[in-house]
C-alpha cells in the first residue's frame, strides 16, 4: 500500500500523542513532520510512550516546508483560530486538512466570532466545511479537502440526539444536556483546577451556560433533523484521566415506548462501526482506548433520557479524526480503529 505522507501540527498535547499512535498502526500512513512553535526535541522525548516508534523532532515549519516534504494531509491539534490562519495556504498547496479544533464546526461567522471573542480569519469557508462525524454527514466529508473534526462533548451529545430529533421522538426547543469529562478534555497546559490536589476526589461543573461547545450542539443538531434545536449544556470536571458520560434530557413527543426507541435507534445506527446501541447504562469504562460510542434510551415520564459514552481522546478527537483521515482518502473506516 503506497503510503501517505503526513504532518501533525501541534504536536504536544494529548490529542496529538493519542493521534500519533493511532497513526503509526496505519499502513497507509507515514508521519514526515511534528511541529512545534517552541519545542525542538524529539516526539519520543515529549511523549515518552512514542520511544521507539518515531524518530523525528518537533520544527516549527511553514506551509511552504510541508509542501517541500511531500505532505498530503495535516492533521491540525493547533489552538482555536491557529488553523483558520494557515488552513487557506495549506489548501492551496494542495494538502487535505483535519482540524481538531473549532475553527470550521460553526458555519456563521458571527456566531463564531461572538463565542470565541475574535474574527475569523477565514469566514467565507465556514458555510464551505463539512462537520467530520461520518455517521451523519459521510458523503460531504468524502468530497471535501477540509474537515472539521467535531468537538468531544458534541460528539457525545449529538450522535444520541439527532436521530431522535429527526423521527420527531423528541421536542427540539427544551434539550438539556449533563455531560462529564475526564481531565484530559482541559488538555496539557498546566492550570490550577487541573492540579491533582484540586481535582481528585471532586467534581464539579464549569462554564454553566457558556461553552463554547453549546452553539455548535444546537448547530449540527439543526442541521442534521432539520428541527431548530435550543439546548442547556453543563459540562462537568471528573477525577479520571479519560471519557465523557453524557446524560440527555428532552420533551417525549410521542407513545413510542422505550423498546421503539430502542429499535428506532439501532435501525438508524446499522451498519454504523463505532456506534452500539446498548440496553445497559453505558459506562466511560466500556469505551476506554476505543472509537466507540455507546448509547442507550430511556423513557421516565414525559420525557426521553438518552446516556453515553466515548474516550474524549480517541472518539471525541484522535479516534474520529483517523475515522475522517479514512473517509477522505478512501480507505476502510475501521482501518487503524478499534
Amino acid at each position: 500500500m503506497e503510503k501517505i505522507k503526513i504532518a501533525v501540527l501541534g504536536s504536544t498535547g494529548y490529542t496529538a500523542l493519542e493521534l500519533l499512535k493511532l497513526l503509526r498502526r496505519h499502513p497507509a500512513a507515514e508521519v514526515v513532520a511534528v511541529t512545534s512553535r517552541e519545542n525542538t526535541s524529539p516526539i519520543a522525548e515529549v511523549h515518552p510512550s512514542l520511544t521507539g516508534q518515531y524518530s523525528i523532532c518537533c520544527e516549527n515549519l511553514k506551509p511552504q516546508d510541508l509542501k517541500a516534504r511531500g505532505v498530503q494531509v495535516v492533521f491540525s491539534c493547533l489552538p482555536h483560530t491557529a488553523t483558520a490562519a494557515v488552513a487557506p495556504e495549506l489548501l492551496d498547496l494542495g494538502m487535505k486538512v483535519i482540524d481538531f479544533g473549532a475553527d470550521y464546526r460553526l458555519n456563521d461567522a458571527e456566531v463564531f466570532n461572538k463565542w470565541y471573542n475574535v474574527v475569523h480569519p477565514d469566514p467565507d469557508r465556514l458555510p464551505l466545511t463539512p462537520y467530520g462525524l461520518p455517521e451523519l454527514f459521510r458523503e460531504e466529508i468524502k468530497k471535501s479537502a477540509l474537515v472539521a473534526n467535531p468537538g468531544c462533548y458534541p460528539t457525545s451529545a449529538i450522535l444520541p440526539l439527532a436521530p431522535l430529533l429527526k423521527g420527531d421522538y423528541i421536542a427540539s426547543d427544551d434539550i438539556i444536556i449533563d455531560s462529564k469529562s475526564g481531565v484530559s478534555g482541559a488538555g496539557r497546559k498546566p492550570s490550577l483546577k487541573n492540579l491533582y490536589p484540586e481535582c481528585n476526589e471532586a467534581i464539579s461543573a464549569y462554564a454553566v451556560g457558556s461553552h463554547r461547545h453549546t452553539p455548535e450542539i444546537e448547530e449540527v443538531l439543526t442541521t442534521a433533523s432539520g428541527k431548530a434545536a435550543k439546548i442547556i449544556f453543563t459540562p462537568h470536571l471528573t477525577p479520571m484521566d479519560r471519557g465523557i458520560l453524557t446524560t440527555t434530557y428532552s420533551k417525549r413527543l410521542n407513545d413510542a415506548t422505550q423498546e421503539d426507541l430502542l429499535a428506532y435507534l439501532r435501525d438508524f445506527y446499522a451498519g454504523e462501526p463505532f456506534v452500539q446501541v446498548v440496553d445497559a447504562l453505558p459506562s466511560t469504562k466500556d469505551v476506554i482506548h476505543t472509537n466507540r460510542c455507546h448509547l442507550t434510551v430511556r423513557v421516565v415520564g414525559s420525557r426521553v433520557m438518552t446516556i453515553s459514552a466515548i474516550d474524549n481522546l480517541v472518539k471525541g478527537a484522535a479516534g474520529a479524526a483517523v475515522q475522517n483521515f479514512n473517509v477522505i482518502c478512501g480507505f476502510d473506516e475501521t482501518t487503524a480503529l478499534l
